[in-house]
C-alpha cells in the first residue's frame, strides 16, 4: 500500500494532468486515505513552508535575467559572435546553433527555455539555408541540453540545494561538463553535414581582426556568467544576490550600452518572470509534499539497501543509477526530475563514496539527455511544437545526437576528476 502513490503519480501524469498536480494529489491521497497518522493540515503546511527558503529567490531573478537578456540584445550579440566563431565549419549554422546553447548557458540557464528561444530564433533561418525542418529541430533540442549544465543553471541552484552541496562548486563544475557535452555535438554536426552536403554560411575563416572585433562588441554578454563566478568565489554575493545582480546587469547593458531595451519590455519581462518562476516553484513545492511522504514511508532508505544489495561495486551501480536517471529524465521534465530522483540516490551515492558535486553532474547530464529523448522528453515537444516538425520526422533525425550526448555522459561518470577540477580549485 505504501507504493500506490508512487504509481500514482505516473497513472496521472500520464493522463495529462500537470506533474504538479499529480505529486501533490498523490502524496495528499496518502495522507488522507491510506495513513492518517499525519493530520492533513500539517501536510499542507508542509506546501506553504517549502517556499519559506531564501536560496530559491535566486530562480526568479535568473529567470527575470534570461527574459531580460533576450529583450535588451544580449541574445543576438552571442549568435552573432557564435556565427563569427563557427560559421566556417561543415553544417555552419548547426555549429551555430550548439555554440550560442553554449554561450547562452551561463545565463538562460534552462533548457526548455533556449530550445524555445533558438526555435524562434536560428530554425527559420536553417530552413532558409536548405537545412531540413527535421534536422534543425534535432540539433536545436539537443543543443539546448547544453544550456543548464553551463551555471548558473537553475537545476544546480536546485540540486545544491537538495544536496547541501556549494552552489559555487556546483556552479563550477559545470563548465567543463557543458563543453564537453558542446564538443560531442559540434563534432557530430561535422559528420552528418560532410555526409549529406550541409555548406557553411562562411566562405572562409573570420580573421583574427574579425574575431576580436565582435569579441569585444559581445564582452558585456560573455561577461555575465564569468562575473557571477568570480562574485561568488570571493564571497562578494551569495547566489541569490547573483541573480538580482545578473538582472540589474542585463537592464543597464540593454538600456545603456546596447540601447535596445525599452519601458515598453518591462510588462513582458514581468509576465516571463511570473510564469516561469509559477511552473517552477509549484513542482517545488509539490515535490516537498511528495518528499515527505518518501521520508514518512522511509522509500529512500528501502531504495538505497535494494540497490546496495544488487551491488557494492561503484562503477557498476553508476551504470544502473544512469539508466534510472535516463528513463525518469523521459518521463519529467528537468527540475521535477531532479526533485523526485536526488533525494532518493544521493544517499546511495554518499554511501559509496561518490563525491556528491560529481554525482550532482551526473544527474543532470542523465536529466538532459532524457529531456530530448522519446516518448516523453520535454525539449522534443517543446521545439516540435514551435517549429511544427512531426516528431516521428524528429525521432528519425536525433538519435546521432543523442548519442553523442551518451558519450559526453560515459566521460563524466567514470572520469570524475574532469568534473572535479575546477571545484577542487575553490
Amino acid at each position: 500500500m505504501e507504493y500506490i502513490p508512487i504509481l500514482l503519480v505516473f497513472l496521472l501524469y500520464f493522463t495529462g494532468i500537470p506533474i504538479a498536480y499529480a505529486l501533490l494529489g498523490a502524496a495528499l491521497s496518502y495522507f488522507v486515505f491510506f495513513d492518517s497518522g499525519m493530520p492533513a493540515d500539517l501536510v499542507l503546511q508542509r506546501f506553504i513552508t517549502a517556499t519559506a527558503s531564501f536560496p530559491l529567490l535566486a530562480i526568479p531573478f535568473f529567470i527575470m535575467a534570461g527574459s531580460t537578456m533576450n529583450y535588451a540584445g544580449i541574445s543576438k550579440k552571442l549568435m552573432e559572435l557564435a556565427q563569427m566563431l563557427t560559421g566556417h565549419l561543415p553544417g555552419g549554422l548547426a555549429q551555430v546553433n550548439v555554440v550560442l546553447s553554449t554561450m547562452m548557458g551561463g545565463i538562460s540557464g534552462s533548457a526548455n527555455a533556449d530550445a524555445a528561444m533558438q526555435s524562434k530564433m536560428l530554425v527559420p533561418q536553417m530552413r532558409r539555408h536548405g537545412y531540413p525542418a527535421a534536422f534543425s529541430a534535432a540539433i536545436t533540442a539537443a543543443s539546448s541540453a547544453i544550456s543548464p549544465v553551463i551555471p548558473p543553471g537553475i537545476v544546480l541552484i536546485i540540486y545544491a540545494l537538495i544536496a547541501q552541496v556549494s552552489v559555487a562548486k556546483m556552479f563550477v563544475a559545470g563548465y567543463i561538463p557543458g563543453l564537453l557535452m558542446a564538443g560531442c555535438l559540434m563534432l557530430t554536426v561535422a559528420i552528418i553535414a560532410k555526409k549529406r552536403g550541409y555548406a557553411a554560411t562562411r566562405k572562409k575563416r573570420a580573421s583574427l581582426r574579425e574575431v576580436s572585433g565582435q569579441f569585444f562588441d559581445s564582452l558585456w554578454a560573455l561577461a555575465l556568467p564569468f562575473g557571477i563566478i568570480l562574485g561568488l568565489r570571493f564571497g562578494l554575493f551569495t547566489p541569490t544576490e547573483a541573480g538580482a545582480i545578473a538582472v540589474l546587469f542585463c537592464v543597464l547593458i540593454g538600456a545603456f550600452v546596447y540601447k535596445e531595451l525599452t519601458l515598453s519590455h518591462i510588462k513582458p519581462i514581468l509576465l516571463d518572470t511570473i510564469y516561469g518562476t509559477g511552473s517552477v516553484v509549484l513542482i517545488i513545492v509539490a515535490a516537498s509534499v511528495f518528499g515527505y511522504y518518501l521520508t514518512w514511508e522511509q522509500i529512500p532508505q528501502t531504495l538505497t539497501q535494494l540497490l546496495l544489495d544488487f551491488t557494492n561495486n561503484k562503477y557498476l551501480m553508476l551504470a544502473t543509477l544512469n539508466i534510472l536517471l535516463l528513463a525518469l529524465g523521459m518521463l519529467l521534465e528537468g527540475g521535477a526530475a531532479m526533485l523526485i530522483i536526488a533525494p532518493l540516490v544521493v544517499p546511495i551515492a554518499m554511501q559509496l563514496g561518490i563525491d556528491p558535486i560529481h554525482f550532482g553532474m551526473i544527474i543532470i547530464v542523465n536529466i538532459m539527455i532524457g529531456g530530448i529523448t522519446p516518448p516523453f522528453g520535454s525539449m522534443m515537444f517543446t521545439t516540435c511544437s514551435i517549429t511544427k516538425v512531426p516528431v516521428t520526422d524528429f525521432i528519425q533525425e536525433v538519435w546521432p545526437f543523442i548519442l553523442a550526448l551518451l558519450i559526453a555522459l560515459l566521460v563524466v561518470t567514470y572520469l570524475p576528476d574532469i568534473v572535479l577540477f575546477l571545484p577542487n580549485l575553490i
